[in-house]
């Protein structure tokens, strides 16, 4: 009774760490900082469902499918979190650089023209 009481509260906290997550995803404005946010509560709620999880499996298998899962998501999240980051630094995009449909529009070529044509007059 005991252990499923303690399993049922790491699952429910894991799954409220990942709504946490994914309130990040949503609310915060650049690439980066979303980036963090999943990264920072992701290991952690996998971490807290798979050991809920764990407590809850009837036999050994099981918990040891579930710590191979575990370490699987513990090399391969961080390690996909730095391949985005690095290639959004690669493709140029910088710190706190919003991502809408507003600053596209706003960097279109028609307007480095009218820009360079100022200059020149």
């Amino acid at each position: 009774m005991i252990i499923e009481t303690i399993s049922f509260i790491l699952i429910g906290i894991g799954c409220a760490l990942g709504v946490i997550g994914a309130i990040g995803i949503i609310t915060l404005p650049d690439t980066y900082a979303r980036l963090h946010a999943v990264g920072v509560t992701d290991t952690l709620c996998t971490f807290l469902i798979l050991f809920g999880l764990g407590l809850q499996a009837d036999s050994y298998t099981a918990v040891a499918k579930l710590i191979l899962i575990f370490m699987f998501l513990a090399f391969t999240s961080p390690a996909s979190s730095y391949a985005l980051a690095n290639s959004a630094w690669r493709w140029g995009l910088r710190h706190n650089q919003k991502i809408h449909i507003q600053t596209i529009e706003r960097d279109t070529p028609s307007q480095s023209t009218n820009s360079t044509q100022g200059a020149d007059q």
